[in-house]
């Protein structure tokens, strides 16, 4: 058996073959061995070549070791928490000493740190957070950012380093909602400051030890975002400060967007409206549509605040397109803000109609705004409230908020449809209409639609009837059949009413406050009438005494 060194040339496929006829006879005693024992010759012909590139360097042993010893530790993280954890610091300890073999650090740059070394650190922080070990974790943190700072650190790049600050970042998150969840806030609190707080710190782009705008902006923004759900609202005015002081102006739709959840949260609609107005004007960066979205939706809730149902509408369905750009399932969400706005607009389009809404009226999640607003314009209050009480939908906080108005709406639509053909109806008639409401209700409902000059007429709370103020004008013989007890009352109608359309004053036309100027002004002239009747009677009367006492004299 002969070896043939393979090597490999500087153009591609191409290899010069060394042909070696040195062989041993050992070599050549194991051959024969192996054909005795019914060994393939093909197998042991390519065992034979050795492949060999020039331009490769040599792997050294230690490396070998290091990457051997560190995939066994990870082999063991499921089955042997603390073998685990004892193989990862072999592999620190391993690497820290090859790295630094005659090493004395006396020009005081610490030691020398590798790729293992980093890679064990990331492990042993994880383990430790998994277990709970939070006191162990928040120093496995620090070593890990005290290795990413050395300045003697090889093999890792700036990316690795992002990637893993962020994946760290990240999983002390999720950890801190689920102690949050377990109500046990006090064992997660305090690392989730020091993890955050020393990151910021770390790669601070003006006095951090390892500056890094990138990479410190979004710790701040991850920070921010966190305090924000945990309602820790000093703290967060702190890191909008802090990022509005050292940031540029291509981030600042990202600052305005947690300032905006700040001051949506606070109520503080002053505030809102100023941040609002400033993020619209930014021209600087190109912002993620989700930025722009969020921004879109609190515009909307600020709106809503603020009673502009149309203002809202409208921003709801930018906010809507723009969570759609970025493949956010929080569209669903702001869809059904948008349909509510509509109702509450009271608009007789229906939002579903659009080209970008109308794939979804069909999703699972949102059948039930598609019945409830197909209900709200078909006037059908008893499917309207039914779908409200059913369907879950009251289940979003925001929705809850303004069920009550929603109900309203539909109610005083409806009345309106109720009450158009007539000129006297029953309140208890019409609380049959409007799904049995109290007959206080109705009241109040009618009250509004004449205040409001959406209907003129009067309410009879003695006889419980609504009437017209056509009624008044029409003579004293229809006001005084309006004070009898009708037959036609327990059902709502007064007798030949219905049909009189031509003589009807319709919805909307005059107010109850214009109608009460010109009767003040009839009463005056009438008053002013009477008293020079009197004084023209009281001058003939004296006028008759004076002749008469004349005549006498």
């Amino acid at each position: 058996i002969h070896h043939i060194t393979v090597q490999a040339s500087m153009s591609e496929d191409e290899f010069e073959y060394a042909y070696d006829s040195d062989a041993s006879e050992d070599d050549q005693q194991m051959q024969e061995e192996d054909d005795q024992k019914g060994g393939g010759s093909d197998n042991d012909s390519e065992g034979s070549f050795e492949y060999t590139d020039p331009d490769e360097p040599e792997i050294d042993d230690i490396d070998i070791k290091l990457e051997n010893e560190y995939y066994n530790a990870k082999g063991l993280r499921d089955t042997d928490n603390k073998e685990a954890k004892e193989t990862f610091e072999n592999v620190i300890r391993m690497e820290k000493e090859a790295l630094n073999d005659g090493n004395d650090d006396s020009d005081g740059t610490g030691d020398k740190v590798g790729q293992w070394t980093f890679k064990a650190l990331k492990q042993l922080l994880k383990l430790k957070m998994r277990y709970g070990e939070y006191e162990d974790a928040k120093e496995g943190y620090r070593k890990l950012l005290q290795c990413i700072s050395n300045p003697n650190i090889d093999g890792v790049s700036p990316n690795d380093v992002e990637k893993s600050i962020n994946g760290m970042l990240d999983r002390v998150t999720a950890m801190f909602q689920e102690v949050i969840s377990a109500s046990e806030p006090g064992q997660g609190s305090s690392m989730k400051y020091d993890v955050y707080d020393s990151t910021i710190s770390l790669f601070h782009p003006s006095h951090g030890a390892r500056p890094n705008e990138r990479l410190w902006f979004k710790t701040n923004l991850k920070y921010g975002q966190l305090l924000y759900e945990s309602k820790e609202t000093a703290k967060l005015q702190t890191v909008i400060q802090d990022l509005l002081n050292n940031s540029n102006d291509s981030n600042l739709m990202e600052i305005y967007a947690l300032q905006i959840q700040l001051y949506s949260r606070l109520k503080d609609n002053k505030k809102l409206r100023e941040i609002s107005s400033k993020a619209m004007k930014v021209q600087s960066g190109v912002p993620h549509p989700r930025t722009i979205a969020l921004i879109q939706e609190l515009g909307g809730k600020m709106h809503m605040a603020s009673r502009e149902f149309e203002a809202a509408n409208h921003a709801f369905f930018q906010a809507f397109k723009s969570y759609d750009e970025a493949g956010d399932d929080a569209r669903l969400r702001c869809l059904k803000y948008l349909v509510l706005a509509s109702m509450l607009h009271a608009s007789s389009i229906n939002p579903f109609d659009s080209q970008e809404v109308r794939p979804f009226k069909k999703d699972p999640e949102i059948v039930a705004m598609t019945n409830l607003v197909d209900a709200f314009h078909n006037n059908e209050i008893t499917t309207f409230e039914k779908i409200v009480n059913e369907s879950g939908i009251m289940d979003d906080e925001f929705i809850r908020e303004y069920l009550a108005d929603l109900l309203r709406t539909i109610r005083m639509q409806v009345l309106e449809n109720v009450i158009r053909p007539y000129t006297r109806i029953s309140l208890d008639a019409l609380s049959r209409e409007l799904n049995g409401i109290p007959r206080k209700d109705v009241e109040s409902l009618l009250v509004a639609a004449i205040l409001s000059g959406k209907l003129d007429g009067r309410i009879d709370q003695v006889n419980g009837i609504l009437l017209k103020n056509t009624d008044v004008h029409r003579g004293s013989n229809t006001h005084t059949s309006s004070m009898e007890t009708d037959t036609n009352i327990g059902r709502g109608i007064s007798s030949g009413t219905k049909g009189e359309k031509d003589d009807m004053i319709p919805w909307g036309g005059n107010s109850i406050s214009v109608s009460s100027c010109s009767a003040m002004e009839k009463l005056m002239e009438e008053l002013e009438s009477l008293t020079m009747a009197v004084t023209a009677a009281n001058s003939k009367v004296v006028n008759h005494h004076l002749s008469t006492r004349m005549r006498v004299s």
